[in-house]
């Protein structure tokens, strides 16, 4: 009985600097040496990595980068200049200060360009998903567990509403002709059978265009319009079978 008393005092004594490693702050600026080194890749043993004069926590409370010293936003900054924003960089749990994260020849930029996991060199894809949210008439799209885009949309008015449920991207096209309204559909992205879709405000034949106006109110035939650059944003990052979710 005694041995299993004197193991257990052991063991303890064995695992107690492993729990208080983690809870030191050696710089004193507030976070963890195991999130400095592990999540924000800022030095723990100096409060304002990039020495501009504001510690590491207010900067990143604040949406600012912590490794460039030029007061830029984490949004704005790519430290590392691999193509992704500091902070996608720490959405994506990828190091702002190492271009190739996972080192497999591939900068962390053009890995989430084409949907792979920067921190992964065996080639892991990400899943990609679309969101339309019609009470709030907002489209939102992610890649992993990372959401890329939020804009505003406009679904179908009463009587030709927009259907609700889990569809897919079915048909892709740049530019595609609505025989029924007789007007054209930029960046079309078809997700049902019943031929609703995703597509840029409609323009008429006499080159006038849906105006910007409109979106956040629900005024389509049942598609979901999104205005001009976030269109063609979302139909280069949707892929055929992407996942389309409507509510």
């Amino acid at each position: 009985m005694m041995k299993y008393y004197y193991i257990t005092i052991i063991g303890i004594f064995l695992f107690l600097p492993v729990f208080a490693n983690d809870k030191i702050d050696s710089d004193g600026d507030r976070i963890l040496d195991i999130d400095e080194l592990g999540v924000y890749y800022t030095d723990p043993h100096n409060a304002d990595t990039d020495g501009d004069g504001y510690d590491d926590w207010i900067e990143l409370n604040n949406q600012y980068s912590p490794y460039s010293s030029g007061r830029l936003k984490l949004i704005d900054s790519d430290f590392d200049n691999d193509g992704l924003s500091d902070k996608m960089e720490l959405n994506f749990h990828s190091d702002p200060t190492n271009p190739d994260t996972d080192n497999d020849g591939y900068y962390d930029g053009a890995e989430i360009r084409y949907g792979y996991d920067p921190n992964s060199s065996e080639g892991v894809k990400l899943v990609k998903k679309i969101f339309i949210d019609k009470h709030n008439q907002l489209l939102s799209y992610s890649l992993g567990d990372v959401r890329m885009g939020l804009f505003p949309i406009s679904t179908g008015r009463p009587g030709l509403e927009t259907r609700k449920g889990e569809f897919k991207v079915l048909e892709k096209h740049p530019r595609r002709w609505s025989n029924s309204a007789k007007l054209w559909m930029p960046y079309w992205m078809m997700f049902n059978w019943t031929g609703q879709g995703i597509h840029e405000l409609p323009e008429w034949p006499n080159g006038f265009k849906e105006g910007q106006d409109h979106l956040g109110i629900p005024v389509s035939h049942g598609c979901v319009r999104l205005g001009i650059g976030p269109a063609e944003e979302l139909y280069n990052f949707g892929e055929l079978g992407t996942p389309v979710f409507v509510n």
